[in-house]
């Protein structure tokens, strides 16, 4: 599935770079309230690429706000893109303000998506909760 194509340096004997051109990839959106966490990986699970709202360039509160999902998750689609990934499927976690807007920006870029899957952690009867709070 992945062709791997090495670029070596003339000028020295020493590989510099080992480049993967995959066709189908998994992206993992993590959105959570302070950040949006993007990771694309291929089939098997290897990590290609990642990013964040705070890679991206936003600090403080402007990390958690749709527009730095979409950033964040255009410029890790364009680079997806890039390595030759055409297809994706899409796995979502966290209640975060990210999740539309992660799915628009790869939809923008250019990808095919072929499966949107919420994997969000649901406790079923989980630990006892904490004690209520007396004010």
């Amino acid at each position: 599935m992945a062709k791997i194509k090495e670029v070596k340096d003339s000028k020295t004997a020493k590989q510099t770079k080992v480049r993967k051109e995959v066709a189908m990839a998994r992206v993992y959106v993590t959105a959570t309230f302070n950040n949006t966490l993007v990771t694309v990986t291929d089939t098997t699970g290897n990590t290609l690429l990642w990013g964040s709202a705070g890679a991206s360039g936003f600090k403080g509160a402007r990390k958690s706000t749709p527009f730095a999902a979409t950033t964040t998750v255009e410029a890790v689609g364009r680079k997806a893109a890039d390595m030759g990934v055409k297809d994706v499927e899409v796995y979502i976690k966290g209640p975060g303000a990210g999740r539309d807007a992660a799915l628009r920006a790869l939809k923008s870029v250019g990808l095919n998506i072929g499966l949107i899957a919420d994997v969000t952690p649901i406790p079923h009867n989980g630990p006892r909760p904490k004690k209520k709070r007396r004010v």
